[in-house]
């Protein structure tokens, strides 16, 4: 009921005070406050007239209970979880105690805290700074290294900043393998060697330090010069590389021509064997048949020197288009054009074969008997 309800007058107080219109006792509101927390845990409303054995023994059981309730929170707060890729530092007293894995687990909240770690996390440092190389020249190189935390204890507490002690070992590194070596071979193609020596360097440093750190990669940018010699550094790059194109080129050059030079000289060592066999072959036969003729002539030499004239003659005449033959006791020369005849033979049957005119030359008269034979080149044979 509202306190200004109307429609009645009366004290309409909820917590049953006088009917004044101001504001409600605070000390009889604590003592009501008091009465029903006794009255719910056991105890006697204390009243005007309760005893003080009654009122001792609740202000007991509501200290025993928030004593019980403290206990609960402090343990419930205590409790903490580990992700998988995380890993818990704890501290007692500020003093490192335990690294704790994975998983649930409790701590001492007021004694202990805990700090959690990523080490599954790749972490990025990178670093631009000029560099002097082993022929005095300058570059300006950046380098990236990416890491991971390998304990999580060292990586809390051994340094201070483990980002910036990185950073600082990892140029001091580069620094180190830069200066032993010279530009061209910082530029002509070195740089993987450049980076296993930082990287191990680096490495061997932030072990030294026990810094928690585990390097990943390291990746070098591509270098560059200083303002001032910019433009003689890209003409010293251009020149280095025209220089391997060149080289490719000739290289592929070498590669297609010696091939061919071989298969030549391969070709030409095959042929000159095989006219040398050839001509030994041929030397040999013309030996045989010689031996055999001189045996056949032996034992016939009529017959044979005939035969010697018919196979000549024929050799000779295998090669001569034209044959000019003087009539016996005649005093005219009888041309044969054989190369018409031979010509007009090679065509089909059912042609009309041309006719073949002889010429007959008067020429002065051979006494000769016998007769003879001339060819086209005004030679005479019997």
């Amino acid at each position: 009921m509202a306190w200004n309800e109307p429609g009645g007058g009366g004290n309409k107080d909820p917590w049953g005070g006088g009917g004044n219109d101001g504001p409600p006792d605070l000390d009889e509101l604590a003592r009501k406050l008091r009465d029903r927390m006794n009255q719910f845990f056991g105890g006697k409303g204390g009243g005007k007239g309760g005893g003080s054995g009654n009122k001792g023994t609740g202000m007991s059981l509501n200290f025993g209970l928030l004593a019980i309730v403290a206990v609960l929170a402090w343990v419930l707060l205590g409790i903490y979880i580990i992700e998988p890729a995380e890993r818990g530092v704890v501290l007692r007293l500020g003093k490192f105690h335990t690294v704790t894995g994975p998983g649930p687990h409790w701590y001492m909240r007021g004694i202990e805290t805990v700090d959690k770690v990523d080490v599954d996390n790749l972490r990025t440092v990178s670093h631009r700074a000029k560099m002097l190389t082993r022929d005095e020249n300058i570059v300006q190189v950046e380098v990236a290294v990416q890491y991971q935390v390998r304990n999580a204890q060292e990586y809390l507490f051994q340094v201070r900043d483990p980002d910036y002690t990185l950073q600082e070992a990892a140029e001091s590194a580069l620094r180190e393998v830069i200066g032993g070596i010279k530009m061209d071979d910082f530029l002509s193609g070195g740089r993987g060697t450049i980076v296993q020596q930082t990287k191990e360097l680096t490495q061997a440093i932030l072990d030294k330090y026990k810094a928690g750190i585990i390097l990943t990669s390291v990746n070098l940018q591509d270098p560059q010069p200083p303002e001032e010699v910019q433009g003689a550094f890209e003409d010293a790059i251009k020149a280095q590389e025209d220089e391997q194109r060149y080289k490719n080129q000739a290289q592929a050059y070498a590669l297609d021509i010696l091939p061919k030079a071989r298969g030549d000289a391969a070709r030409m060592r095959e042929g000159a064997m095989a006219y040398r066999d050839r001509v030994i072959a041929t030397a040999e036969g013309e030996s045989s048949r010689f031996t055999q003729t001189r045996v056949e002539y032996e034992k016939a030499p009529e017959i044979t020197r005939k035969r010697i004239y018919l196979e000549t003659m024929e050799y000779v005449l295998a090669n001569t288009s034209k044959v000019v033959m003087s009539v016996k006791d005649g005093n005219n020369l009888m041309y044969i054009p054989l190369d018409k005849l031979m010509e007009n033979r090679g065509r089909s049957g059912m042609e009309p074969v041309e006719d073949v005119q002889i010429d007959i030359t008067p020429t002065p008269s051979d006494n000769t008997p016998g007769g003879r034979t001339s060819t086209r080149d005004g030679g005479s044979r019997r």
